[in-house]
């Protein structure tokens, strides 16, 4: 069974999240932080707590999150793919990035919106 710092540094890499902005977030040092992914400081549960918000999953996320299984997912390849690599993301690993795909929609608009500003201010791109 994988250990619970371990999900916690998979998940935060995966949300692509510092050790330093963890840190910052919780009120502690980089070098406290890192203590918690390296299992030399216990995770109590309102820490995780506070780990899980801060990261946008719950408790439970965290503690469900097989890294086996999601690695496994990028190696279900199958025979004549046609060089297409076949994912499958449980629920768990799209609400990892549903974030990000929200931040990403707001990034286009905002960038559809600045190119039209520009077109209409000089007519052309």
């Amino acid at each position: 069974m994988e250990k619970i710092e371990n999900k916690i540094r998979n998940i935060r890499e995966l949300k692509n999240l510092t050790q330093e902005y963890m840190a910052d977030k919780l009120g502690i040092s980089q070098a406290a932080y890192s203590k918690i992914e390296n299992g030399n400081t216990k995770v109590s549960y309102d820490k995780l707590q506070d780990i899980a918000k801060i990261m946008g999953v719950k408790v439970e996320d965290i503690q469900s999150f097989d890294t086996q299984k999601y690695f496994n997912s990028f190696n279900n390849l199958k025979g004549n793919n046609n060089g297409v690599v076949n994912i499958n993301f449980d629920e768990d690993i799209k609400k990892l990035y549903e974030d990000k795909i929200i931040l990403l929609e707001k990034l286009l608009a905002r960038t559809e919106q600045e190119l039209n500003k520009y077109v209409d201010k000089f007519g052309y791109i």
